[in-house]
């Protein structure tokens, strides 16, 4: 869709053909496309402590995320735009500002008992100087928040947020102090530096102050950049090799580490890019907000593999935490062939002309025979790989369990997609899908993401 001074607002549709009766708040479905405003950028919002260095390295649009502005371009559209991005990250290396993943510092006595509340799997399992991805539920079972778990020692813990502010709601938890413990934001901002030379990269950065060879996936290591305090951890949100550089007193100190990175990078062609969105798609990465809210329960967006409810090691969880009552109701209705909710995310290839850039709308879905939409696509990009675009995007949930007794959408099912027109290979003609296994490209460390069997 061609957006315009002229063009017409009203006769923008919203969509009721898709089936949203399981939500309070369903998804906004018009396809608004493009709108020309400008950001307005004002104290309310937060800059983080890389914002000006941001600038510096070329940003030229942003959004909000974690009420703090987010980078999200670096190379314009003339000159190549995001695919140039995603060449940097796939053959050489990167460095991501993603101050936005706010981090909120538990610690004391009872930290290891309340984390273990909050969260679905079992932190007991989680040793210091490790790392999780993990969810939050609310008493609902819907999806809070998605973010990575550091364990900093025994009594203290870092959750790396996703895009929701759940800071408030942990201290809202605690706020009788029923667990001993204090919870709090602290000063420690993340870069990301992910690509097939993070390695050489980091070595180059560290000089041996770690054996990086020895660090595991979601391991982490007490490090000084440019002589600051920072925690590193083996990980990432591109599916490509990666680090994160947590700065201690970012505030103070930002300027000294990030330009250490730039120094340390130059002979691997370091790129500063943003958050690469094509590369997490292509790995099955979720990103909260876009593939799911705290509407969506861990079934319908295949995150039921993070559910204690049997299993063994450290998927063994007896202990109570917060939706455990509605994610077992949800469970058991899913294998007596009841349908508990009413759309399922899965993995899409679709035709059109390449997805190159961020959908501004989320893109109808209709069953192979046309007609009216019944699901939407949530993530879509172009993959240069396999020659064709991929999608995240939900569907009518038909009550299908996999092998480990977890809804999956049926592999080979098709349907048809209404793109927009700068898309579309003849404009008004949705574009042919089918359902596919995510990922779409393998990561490059194993995958983490046990499946519970049920």
């Amino acid at each position: 869709m061609v957006m315009s001074k002229e063009f017409d607002y009203t006769k923008l549709k919203h969509v009721t053909s898709v089936d949203q009766s399981d939500r309070k708040v369903p998804y906004n479905l018009r396809q608004s496309g493009p709108t020309k405003v400008e950001m307005l950028i004002s104290t309310r919002v937060r800059k983080s402590p890389y914002w000006h260095l941001s600038m510096q390295a070329g940003c030229w649009r942003a959004t909000v995320y974690n009420r703090i502005y987010h980078p999200r371009g670096y190379v314009k559209p003339e000159d190549g735009g995001a695919m140039v991005e995603y060449d940097a990250i796939v053959n050489h290396v990167t460095m991501w500002n993603v101050a936005v993943e706010r981090q909120i510092q538990v610690k004391g006595p009872d930290a290891e008992k309340f984390v273990d509340y909050v969260i679905t799997r079992d932190a007991t399992k989680i040793s210091p100087m490790r790392a999780r991805y993990v969810i939050l539920c609310n008493a609902y079972g819907g999806v809070l928040n998605d973010p990575i778990l550091l364990r900093i020692s025994k009594d203290e813990f870092w959750f790396s947020l996703s895009d929701s502010d759940i800071g408030m709601y942990l201290q809202g938890v605690n706020a009788d102090g029923k667990f001993n413990c204090t919870i709090e934001e602290i000063d420690a901002c993340p870069v990301q530096i992910q690509g097939p030379k993070s390695k050489a990269l980091m070595k180059d950065l560290l000089d041996d102050q770690v054996d990086l060879e020895n660090i595991p996936f979601y391991g982490l290591a007490e490090v000084k950049v440019a002589g600051r305090s920072c925690v590193i951890s083996q990980s990432g949100f591109s599916g490509e090799a990666g680090y994160e550089i947590y700065l201690r007193d970012a505030t103070l100190y930002a300027d000294e580490m990030w330009n250490a990175v730039l120094e340390a990078g130059k002979k691997h062609k370091l790129m500063v890019i943003a958050p690469a969105h094509h590369r997490r798609i292509q790995a099955g990465i979720l990103s909260w907000g876009q593939d799911m809210d705290q509407q969506h329960n861990p079934f319908q967006c295949n995150l039921g593999y993070q559910i204690s409810l049997s299993g063994k090691g450290e998927w063994k969880k007896t202990s109570d935490y917060v939706g455990k009552q509605a994610l077992e109701k949800m469970k058991a209705e899913i294998k007596a062939g009841k349908k508990p909710y009413k759309l399922q995310l899965v993995g899409l290839e679709l035709g059109g002309k390449p997805i190159d850039d961020y959908a501004p709308d989320f893109w109808l879905i209709s069953n192979e025979d046309g007609g009216d939409p019944v699901g939407f696509i949530t993530s879509p990009w172009w993959h240069p790989e396999k020659k064709t675009n991929i999608a995240m995007g939900y569907v009518p949930f038909d009550g299908t369990l996999n092998a480990n007794g977890f809804p999956k959408g049926k592999v080979g099912k098709k349907f048809k997609v209404h793109l927009p027109e700068k898309y579309s290979v003849k404009p008004g003609t949705p574009v042919d899908a089918v359902i596919v296994d995510i990922p779409f490209k393998e990561s490059y460390n194993a995958n983490t993401r046990e499946v519970v069997s049920g």
